[in-house]
């Protein structure tokens, strides 16, 4: 007999472990699998979440997941894949063309781009027949339509990337899993590590706490069917153009 769960992929980031703990707590009997690199202590989380630390990037890490959960027959409801990154050590977005470098625009493709597909490829042998919903976190910026200011070539491309992938895998998960719904997905600005050098000039009641981003997420991803299979959503659940 199959057993239905969920999962978030990246529970260690401040979305991540916010949506975990209201995910838990909105499906008391729905076992929830979170993902992430490490878990520097254990969370505090309700009883039905199962920590899991593996290498998100790695494939092969991956697909022995997926394996195993083949073998216990579980399948995935809703998954919400939250990893991604906007700066860092040596990363940060870039204001002209002259600031484009190679490692940098393949290190955001890398994460906000290819780790995604290699979590599409794997999970579509999980996922629930009877409907499940994936969502991806993007990004606004990833607008191709709604670019208007330029800049931030890396993340931008890295995301519309990202929402090509998403849009792409929906046609191939509606034909072999059809009750499927493939969802990129913007939350605003959060109050998160990722977003913190650049909060500056956003208005306070722009930038959202973690635990609000979580449950707007949860609210506009949990009552989308099929058709249609894929959907570019801000947190108020407003489509953006692709």
């Amino acid at each position: 007999m199959m057993q239905a769960i969920n999962m978030v992929i990246g529970a260690n980031g401040g979305i991540g472990r916010a949506l975990v703990s209201a995910l838990a707590k909105q499906e008391p009997e729905t076992q929830l699998i979170a993902i992430a690199r490490s878990f520097e202590r254990q969370p505090d989380w309700p009883a039905n979440v199962t920590t899991k630390e593996l290498d998100t990037a790695d494939e092969a890490s991956i697909r022995k997941l997926m394996e195993s959960m083949q073998q216990q027959k579980l399948r995935v409801m809703r998954v919400f894949f939250t990893v991604g990154v906007l700066h860092g050590q040596r990363l940060s977005p870039e204001k002209k063309l002259e600031d484009i470098s190679e490692p940098a625009l393949a290190e955001y493709f890398r994460v906000n781009a290819i780790i995604p597909a290699l979590w599409l490829k794997h999970l579509i042998n999980v996922i629930n027949a009877d409907g499940a919903c994936i969502t991806c976190v993007s990004a606004r910026v990833g607008s191709i339509a709604d670019n208007q200011l330029g800049g931030w070539y890396g993340y931008r491309a890295s995301k519309a990337a990202l929402n090509q992938l998403v849009k792409t895998a929906s046609i191939e998960y509606a034909r072999r899993v059809k009750n499927t719904v493939l969802v990129s997905y913007q939350p605003g600005t959060v109050n998160t590590d990722l977003s913190k050098p650049f909060q500056g000039n956003v208005k306070s009641e722009n930038l959202f706490d973690p635990d609000f981003a979580a449950q707007q997420l949860l609210s506009v991803t949990k009552n989308l069917h099929t058709p249609p299979h894929c959907h570019f959503l801000d947190w108020e659940g407003k489509a953006i153009p692709w």
